[in-house]
Order: C-alpha cells, then structure tokens, then sequence
C-alpha cells in the first residue's frame, strides 16, 4: 500500500541544526498539521556541510547532525507522534575528499582501483599526458611554478605517505613507493626495507575488466602496509632512513616532479578544470564527481541505507535530487520503485513551460516547481507585465529579448565553465564522424562549435532517448528535431550536414556502441547547461519582473490565463495526483513572499518605473563613476522592494551573488572588485539616506496589503490543488527570504510555536488584526492542513479537479475551483487593480449547505456574491456539510 503523505515540511539540517534539533519541534509541526518531515540529505556529507547534497559516506548517518544515536532518536520521536518521514537522496554524484573511501582508493590505485568504475571517468582521454590518470586541479598557480616554491610535499605519517598540496592531502601510488623506500634501504642497509620497496614496485596493474587481479593487487597492498608498518615501529633508523630520503625528495625539484608523474592523478592549476577535467561533475563544481549509478553494484552500494529505511518504515518516501544528471532516468527510477514498491517517490524533475513529467516514470511526480510558476503565473497581470517591459527596456537601454539571452548565456556556459564536458563529447563525435566516409572531414572545432550551438538551442533540460532499449519517442525527436534546426539558422558558417549527421545520431538513425555513448553524454550534458546557462545566469540578466526569473520559468511570458491554470491543474490530477506542490525550496531564486509581493509591480507598472527614474536621480551621487549600472539599479530597487526590510549585510551578500552569477561585469573567477565596491558603496550609502528610506518604506506599504493577499491566494492554492503540498522551513508566517544562503538563516520556532498556540483563541477578524505578525498566513496553512488530515481523501487521487467560473464585471479576478463534491476553493488575483472593489462579481455554489473553513461562516448553495464571500478573510476554503 502506497505510503503517500498528506503533507510535508521541509528542514535544512546542518551542524547548527541536528537531528535533536528537528525533534525538539517535532511536536510543533504535529500541532500545525503536516504529516510527514521532509529533511535534507543526511548521509555523511562532507565536513561542515550547510546542505548535505556532497555525501563522502553512503554507509553511515552524518555525525554532524548527531550520528547514528541522535537519527535513531529522531525517528522515535516522529514515530512517537505519528509523523511520517520523507528524505533528499543524491544518487547523481558525491564529493571528492579523503573522507570518501571510493574517491581515495581511486587516487591511489587509479583504473586498479575497486572503485575505479564507480564514478563518471574518462580513463581513455584523447590526450596521452591525462590517460589513466584523473585531474586534480587544485593549485594555486601553475603546477610547475608551485612545484619550484616547495608548495608540493610528500609527507610520511607512520607507514602512511601522502601527498600535501593546496590545503588537501592526496594518497600515494603503492608501486611509487619504491623510489622513496629503496633509497632508504640503502641509507638503512635493511635488506628487508629493500624487498618491501621491491615487493611495491611489482605490484600488479590490472585494467578495469580483471576484477581478480584488482582484489589480488588491494590484498597485497595492505599485507605490505601492515609489514611496513611493523617494520617502522620495530627499528627507528628506518624510520629515519624513510625521513631522509622523502625530505630530500621535497627539496629536489626535478625528483619530486619525477615522483608525482608516477602517481595515478595530475595536479593542476586549477584554471584547467573548465577545459581539461577528465570526469563528469555536478554541473561546474569540481568537487562532485559524478557516479555511474546505472551500473547496478553502484546503485545497490550506495542505497543500501536508504532501501533498508524504507523497508523498515523509517522513511515513507523520497525525493530524488537532480535525476537529469543520471545516464538513464527512468531505469533509476525504475530500479528504486522495485526496492521499494510502497514508497512515495518524486523526482527533482525541471520542467519547462508546457512540459510534463513523463508517465512511464513510476514516481509520483516532481519536487513542485512546475506547480510554483503555475501558481505564480497565474496571479501576474499580463497587460502590466508587458508594460513594464516596455519601461525596463527604455530604463536600461537593455535587450529585452530573453530567448536571445539565454542562447548567448548557454554558449558561454559551455564554452567556459563546461568546456571539458564539450571537449569530451568531441572525442566521441570525432571518431563517429571518422567512421563514416560522408562526414571524416568535418573538423574538430566545428565539430566542437556545433555540440555547444545544439545545446543551447535545447528548449528543455535534456530528451530521454535510451538506445540500449531502442527507445524514442515522437516528443524527443520533436525537440532533437527543433534544436538541429535551430542551430543551423543560427551558424551557417558550419555546413548543415553535419547538423543534420548530429540529428539522426541523437535520433537513433544512425548506430553504433560510439553514437550511442554520445546519446547519453550529450542528454546528460543539455541539463548543466541548461541549469547554468539560464538559471544562474540569464535571469539574472533579464529583469523586467525578477520574480518571474524561477527555477522552470520562462520570465519573457506574460503569466497565463484562468485557462491555462486550470488545464494545468486538471492534467495534474489526471497523471500525477499526488506529485509535490511547492512554492519554495531550498533552490528558489526568492522565498514565495518575495516574489508574492514583485508581482504586484505588474499592476503598478507605470509608478514602479517613475519612481526607479526618481530614485535614480536622486541617488545619483552615490554612485561610483558609472556604477552602478543603470541595470543593477533596475534590479536592485525591486530585490530592496521584495525582500523590504533587509539589512545592509544581507542585501550587500546577495548583490554580490546576483552580480558574480549574472557573469556581466564581474564573475566568480573573475572578480571585479572595483564593480563589487562600488555597489556596496553605493547600498551603504542609500540605507544610510533617510528621505530615501522613507521613500522606499512608503512604495512598499503602498503594495503591501496586496502582496500579502497574493501570497495568501497562492498559499490556498497549494493547500487544495492536485498533490502533495509541501512547506519550506518557516514559511509559515511571511517570509523575506532570498536565495541561498539567505533562506537557511536560522527560523524561529519559539516565536511559531507561541504563535500557533495564540490563534487557537481567535477568529477571522482577530487574524487579520494581526496581519504583521503573519498570522494569516498561519491561519490558511492550519485550517487547510486540519482539513486535509480529517479528510485526505477529499483531496486525493478521486477528487476530481474542476473549475469553476465567476459572473460579473470583475470575474476576472477570481479564481475558483472544486475538489471532489466536498471542497471548494475562492481566492482573488490582481488585488491592486481590484482593491476590494468586487462590484456584482458572484460565484455560483453547488447545491447544499456550505462552510467557510477560514470564517466559520455557512451559507447555502447557489450564488454568491464575492464581496460577501470575502468580507472577513481575503480567501475562501468552502466544505459541504452533512
């Protein structure tokens, strides 16, 4: 039986937020209504980890958080109180350190290693200099330069030996030992030294495929660290001997150099990743290596904690983090749901405008960003978003055509960032083409520029062709089909052929064990570029309306209709009823009331714009020559207006994010700090400015009431709409949050605790007295979540979804809809323009007798007027009595 939650409630779990931590307000969430915890990744992560997305340890609970002990504690408690519980698991990648054992072992044994097929390496690179080796690109300079200044040291500790460079230590080729160990043989005149150093030069080196010999290679080792270990501790002039020759080892550059081009990795500057990483990462960051989890050892190995939690019922579900990154989706998917066939399973799916989850998938639907920009979409004006544009283009002098952005960005991206990941699938291309007579001509570097013009012309995160399973479907070959057309009108410097040749690989039309290799290294590349190109760079170069720059949105469209809304929410119940419906996480661009409140500027559009044209006047003095530009500004006042009020840190910390990720006039390799500088001068200064001040605390007042009935309109929405609704960590009262780190400050639990403890004694009226203090906002989450956990199935897989639709001159600025025959939902848009001025504006309510959950109020069916519906509390949540 499926283990489906009612609701769930996000932590971020951290060193300063452990395991006793969440079960201390476990109780709390108890009394607010949700059913299940939903918690960030827990397995051991890497040291003083904030997120736990970089596991080192499959094996074992994250000791930060309280180990072993605290989780079992955890469990109990949700256990004692009937709380379900629901956990973040990372099966794309893991982070590189000496605390991961597999990483370690393949520094140190390279394609000998046990692990070596556990993670994402090309072993056979088309440069001799990287074969069988991995890049580490870690130091400060150049290798050869650090080399010289000492800033590379091998280091002896007992019988250990490792490499120290850049902060970090590196293990030691086993067979390199023989040169340090056979000199102090010498220096010791032990002849058993001397045939310990033989014994680790003659170790074997057997290839990927001789899984014996790698076992008989691991035991031999260890038997020679033990013996030298033994030896060590028994005579110290060995020790001492050993000593000698390493520190004259360090102090010798060209021997040193000698000795680390044995070793089964390549230091290097660390500039050369973009270009010469030999491993497919997590995005750009170097420090999470990507693992072959398709291989089915890996998959086993790695979830063996997490399928024995859900066997046991310690955990209900799980939410699978970038599911994009794997080399085959739906077998994971697959192979998960097969372990556990009872578990709630949604996957971190993006999906673009118009894109749904696919139905062979056997999970329950995505981590609710498709929902997010739904619900935001739909309470955007469209005729001021337009508007705005208008005065943003003529503000800035910016472009303002975003598919053009987001090419330019996307080819940036994979040009620099992942340019090691371009250089790879040219590998493979270039020997498909050398395969084929038609296409041997072709060149390396156009062969190199097409990769990169396809991919950004990819209108999704990637297809799902599986030719090992002679699998495509119409839709993949509809969006190959759009992104090789694309990139041919845009580059007819490169001959259409080999477009067309790109086409029917990706297509299946053309086969071979390279073509296919190539399917799945390029569907596994289009979803980084996308992610990087667009996400964490292009919106935060297009800023008409910086709410709408979210995770799956398209910010150039001008919301959608009540049409729209509706169908989406209709075809969500129909395919996915209990997917996640979220309005934050933990990757939102900015908290739901943030953006709840952005959103108004599209009703105030002309205002918004003289007031930016004012306040850049005025604040024209504290600008540093040009700086800040007058895009920054545009971006800015709205980031102050949203997240309003914010301090000068937080907003100078942000900035600077937003600024390096936008990659225009400063960067995160390339700082700008004279750019940078003048910025923060320049928030300094206008915080420091009084009038300003006030100024911008009287625009925001005047939006204020109606981003807050925006937020509470789309908070109903998520409570009542097909699936699982879930709540970000403190968003239960409002919530001024930016992105990351910003939205993992500390929440005040007290204060909700005392809070939710307090409403108990009030009604509608006594709520919205304490509209500050986010009492509202409380108020809808408690009532629909008491609601959803008397009667789940009110708003389960058999509810039927159906709209309903408002009479009068302002129907326009309802939306409504009914859950099964128990549940009906009212809540307005476009507040600003309506200011409660409902006019005639009725809804027509199915027969019986019917109660407001937020006022108590019943009242009968058939037609209402809105204004009567909504006098007490800005939305309605109706259910049939008797």
């Amino acid at each position: 039986m499926a283990k489906t939650p009612g609701s769930t409630y996000r932590l971020q779990l951290h060193k300063n937020f452990t395991f006793d931590d969440a079960a201390s307000i476990a109780d709390y969430l108890k009394a607010l209504g949700v059913t299940h915890v939903y918690t960030s990744p827990y397995l051991q992560a890497a040291p003083g980890s904030m997120h736990g997305y970089d596991v080192v340890d499959h094996r074992k609970v994250n000791e930060e958080l309280g180990g072993a002990e605290a989780h079992e504690r955890f469990c109990a408690r949700l256990k004692e109180l009937g709380l379900g519980q629901v956990l973040d698991i990372v099966p794309n990648h893991m982070s590189l350190g000496e605390q991961n054992r597999y990483w370690w072992d393949v520094l140190e044994n390279g394609t000998s290693s046990r692990y070596a097929s556990f993670f994402d390496i090309d072993w056979n690179s088309a440069e001799e200099r990287l074969r069988d080796k991995v890049l580490v690109p870690i130091l400060a300079d150049q290798y050869g330069h650090v080399v010289t200044e000492g800033g590379i040291k091998v280091v002896r500790r007992g019988s250990a030996f490792t490499v120290e460079a850049a902060g970090q230590a590196l293990p030691v080729a086993p067979e390199s030992l023989f040169a340090i160990l056979n000199k102090a043989a010498e220096y010791a005149k032990s002849d058993t030294l001397n045939f310990l150093a033989a014994s680790y030069g003659r170790l074997p080196y057997p290839d990927l495929s001789d899984r014996r010999t790698t076992l008989a290679r691991h035991r031999d080792k260890n038997v020679l660290h033990r013996l030298l270990d033994r030896l060590c501790g028994e005579e110290i002039d060995i020790c001492e001997a050993i000593d000698r020759t390493v520190k004259e080892l360090n102090a010798n550059p060209d021997a040193l150099d000698a000795f680390l081009t044995q070793q089964h990795y390549r230091l290097a500057y660390w500039k050369t990743a973009d270009q010469q990483l030999g491993y497919r990462r997590f995005f750009d960051v170097n420090t999470l290596i990507g693992l072959r989890v398709e291989r089915e050892y890996v998959f086993d190995e790695t979830h063996a904690l997490i399928v024995k939690w859900l066997k046991q019922g310690l955990l209900d579900g799980v939410r699978i983090d970038h599911p994009d990154g794997l080399r085959d989706p739906l077998q994971y998917c697959q192979r998960l749901r097969d372990r556990a066939p009872d578990a709630w399973i949604v996957g971190e799916k993006i999906l673009e405008p118009g894109e749904f989850l696919r139905d062979t998938w056997p999970i329950q639907g995505t981590s609710g960003y498709d929902f997010l920009n739904a619900a935001m979409n739909v309470l955007v004006k469209p005729e001021g978003l337009r508007e705005l544009g208008r005065y943003y283009e003529k503000f800035t002098g910016e472009s303002t055509d975003f598919p053009v952005i987001v090419h330019d960005k996307k080819i940036a991206v994979a040009q620099e960032a992942l340019g090691s990941d371009v250089n790879r699938l040219t590998n493979i291309l270039v020997d498909i083409c050398e395969s084929h007579r038609e296409q041997r001509d072709f060149t390396r570097a156009e062969i190199r520029r097409s990769i990169r013009e396809v991919a950004a012309c990819f209108s999704v995160y990637r297809t799902y062709v599986m030719p090992d399973r002679e699998e495509i479907n119409d839709e993949d070959r509809q969006v190959i089909e759009r992104a090789t057309q694309c990139a041919k009108d845009n580059r007819p410097d490169i001959d259409g052929a080999l477009f067309d040749f790109m086409r029917d690989v990706l297509q299946l039309k053309v086969r071979g064990a390279n073509e296919s290799e190539f399917v799945y290294r390029f569907q596994q590349f289009t979803s980084p570029v996308m992610a990087k190109g667009v996400e964490d760079t292009a919106f935060y170069c297009f800023n008409r309306l910086i709410a709408l720059n979210e995770v799956g949105s398209d910010p150039s469209h001008d919301g959608i209709s009540l049409a729209q809304f509706h169908e989406y929410n209709s075809t969500m119940q129909h395919t996915h009823p209990e997917t996640m419906t979220s309005l934050g996480t933990h990757d939102t661009k900015r908290s739901d009331d943030v953006r709840a409140r952005l959103i108004v500027l599209a009703e105030v559009q002309k205002a918004f714009a003289q007031t930016v044209r004012r306040w850049s006047r005025r604040n024209a003095h504290y600008r540093t020559g040009e700086f800040p530009d007058r895009g920054t500004q545009w971006f800015l006042y709205q980031t102050m207006i949203g997240a309003w009020p914010i301090s000068a840190e937080r907003l100078r910390e942000y900035m600077q994010k937003a600024m390096r990720e936008a990659k225009v006039r400063t960067s995160w390799v390339a700082n700008n700090e004279a750019y940078e500088n003048a910025v923060n001068q320049f928030i300094d200064s206008i915080l420091g400015d009084e009038e300003f001040v006030g100024e911008l605390g009287e625009f925001v007042s005047n939006i204020l009431l109606a981003g807050r009935i925006n937020s509470l309109s789309q908070t109903l929405l998520k409570y009542t709409a097909p699936g699982v609704p879930d709540l970000y960590q403190g968003g239960e009262l409002w919530d001024l949050s930016l992105v990351d780190p910003d939205n993992r400050r500390p929440v005040e639990y007290e204060l909700r605790r005392k809070l939710l403890a307090e409403m108990e004694d009030l009604d509608a009226a006594g709520v919205m007295a304490r509209m500050d203090e986010g009492l509202p906002k409380l108020w809808v989450i408690r009532r629909a979540l008491r609601l959803r956990e008397r009667h789940p199935d009110w708003f389960g897989r058999e509810a039927d979804y159906v709209p309903l639709l408002a009479n009068g001159t302002k129907s326009g600025h309802v939306i409504a809809y009914r859950r099964g025959v128990y549940v009906l939902t009212v809540m307005p848009r476009f507040w600003m323009t309506l200011r409660g001025d409902w006019g005639d504006t009725s809804i027509v309510l199915p027969d019986g007798n019917w109660k407001n959950v937020m006022t108590n109020q019943t009242m009968p069916g058939g037609t209402i007027r809105l204004s009567e519906l909504l006098r007490e509390f800005p939305v309605a949540l109706l259910t049939r009595e008797g």
